[in-house]
C-alpha cells in the first residue's frame, strides 16, 4: 500500500488543530497525520497528540522552516500540505492525493481563488496582495496559475526530496510554485471551497511585512531562475538613462561642434558602460542557470533510481 502523509505547520492553532486532524484522519484513514508544532505558546502539540496525530516540534521560527524540517524527515509516496487553521474542509484530500498517486502530477494545487476565498476572506489587503502575486508570477514564468499562495497542496516524493527549501517564513508557497514551473514538473489545480478561520483564530500571516517578503521572494528567484530577462530589463533601463543624459551634449556636439556638457556626457557614458555590463552578466548567468537545470534533471534520475 502506497503511504500517504499529511503535513501540519502549526503556530498557536489549539482553537482549530482537533478538528482539523479529525477530518483528515476521517478523508484519509489509512494516512500518518503529522503536526510540527513551531513554538506554540497554548496547547497545540498536546491537543493535536491527543487527537491522534503524531507530534514533532520546530524550533526555528518560521513556516518555511517548518516545511523544510517535514520533508527532510518524513518519508512518503505522497505529502498532503494544509494548515491548522481549519480553513481548507478535507473533502478535496481523497482526490488532491490520488492525482498523486495515480502519476497525474507532481504538485496538486487547492485553488481557492477560483471558488471561496474572496468571499469568506475578510482581509481586503489580503485579496489585494494574492492578486498581485498570482499577476506577477504568471507574468514573469508565462503561466497561468489561479492561486499562488494557497497551503493547500499534494506533492510527489520526488519533488518533495528535491525542493531546495530557502524561504524561512510564508513565503514557502510562492518558491514552491516558482521552483515546480521553472522546473517542469506536473502542475494539476483543483478548486477547493474555502472558509474563513473560525472566531477567537487569529492569523500568523502579517499582511504588509509578509507581503514585502512575498514580493522580495518573487524579484530573488526571478533574477536567479530567468538571469538574462532580468538582467535584460536592468541593462535596457540603464541604457535608457544614459540615452536620455547625454542627449544634451550630443546635441551640443553635432550644433556648435564643441562638447559643453562634459559632466553630463561622462554620466551618460558610465550608464551606457554599465548597461553593457548588465547584458554580458546576464548572458553568462543563462548559461549557468540552464546547467543547474540539467543537473536537476539527472539529480531526479538519481532520486527516481534510489526508490
Amino acid at each position: 500500500m502506497k503511504k500517504i502523509a499529511v503535513l501540519i505547520p502549526c503556530y498557536n492553532e489549539a482553537k482549530t488543530i482537533a478538528k482539523v486532524v479529525k477530518d483528515y484522519k476521517k478523508a484519509l484513514p489509512d494516512a500518518d497525520i503529522y503536526v510540527y508544532d513551531n513554538n506554540s505558546t497554548d496547547d497545540t502539540a498536546k491537543i493535536a497528540k491527543a487527537s491522534g496525530a503524531i507530534v514533532r516540534h520546530e524550533y526555528r521560527q518560521g513556516k518555511g522552516n517548518v516545511i523544510r524540517t517535514m520533508f527532510r524527515e518524513i518519508d512518503a509516496d505522497c505529502y498532503l500540505m494544509i494548515d491548522g487553521d481549519d480553513t481548507y474542509p478535507a473533502e478535496n484530500a481523497q482526490e488532491m492525493c490520488n492525482l498523486i498517486l495515480d502519476g497525474q502530477a507532481d504538485m496538486v494545487i487547492g485553488d481557492r481563488l477560483s471558488s471561496t476565498y474572496f468571499q469568506e476572506n475578510k482581509r481586503p489587503f489580503h485579496n489585494f496582495g494574492n492578486r498581485i502575486v498570482r499577476w506577477l508570477i504568471n507574468k514573469l514564468f508565462k503561466n497561468n496559475i489561479k492561486d499562488i499562495m494557497t497551503g493547500y497542496r499534494a506533492f510527489s516524493y520526488e519533488f518533495v526530496k528535491a525542493f531546495p527549501v530557502l524561504s524561512k517564513g510564508f513565503e514557502i508557497e510562492t518558491e514552491m510554485t516558482i521552483h515546480a514551473v521553472d522546473k517542469n514538473f506536473k502542475l494539476v489545480e483543483i478548486p477547493v471551497s474555502y472558509r474563513d478561520r473560525p472566531e477567537g483564530s487569529v492569523s500568523k500571516l502579517n499582511t504588509y511585512s509578509d507581503g514585502l517578503k512575498v514580493l522580495k521572494t518573487i524579484a530573488s528567484l526571478f533574477k536567479e531562475y530567468k538571469p538574462a530577462m532580468f538582467f535584460n530589463i536592468c541593462a535596457f533601463i540603464s541604457l535608457l538613462i544614459g540615452i536620455i543624459i547625454g542627449i544634451p551634449a550630443y546635441v551640443g556636439y553635432f550644433v556648435t561642434g564643441l562638447v559643453e556638457k562634459f559632466p553630463s556626457l561622462i554620466v551618460s557614458c558610465f550608464a551606457i558602460m554599465i548597461s553593457l555590463l548588465f547584458f554580458v552578466t546576464g548572458l553568462i548567468l543563462q548559461v549557468i542557470a540552464k546547467k543547474q537545470r540539467q543537473n536537476y534533471e539527472l539529480y531526479l534520475n538519481l532520486i527516481k533510481k534510489e526508490r
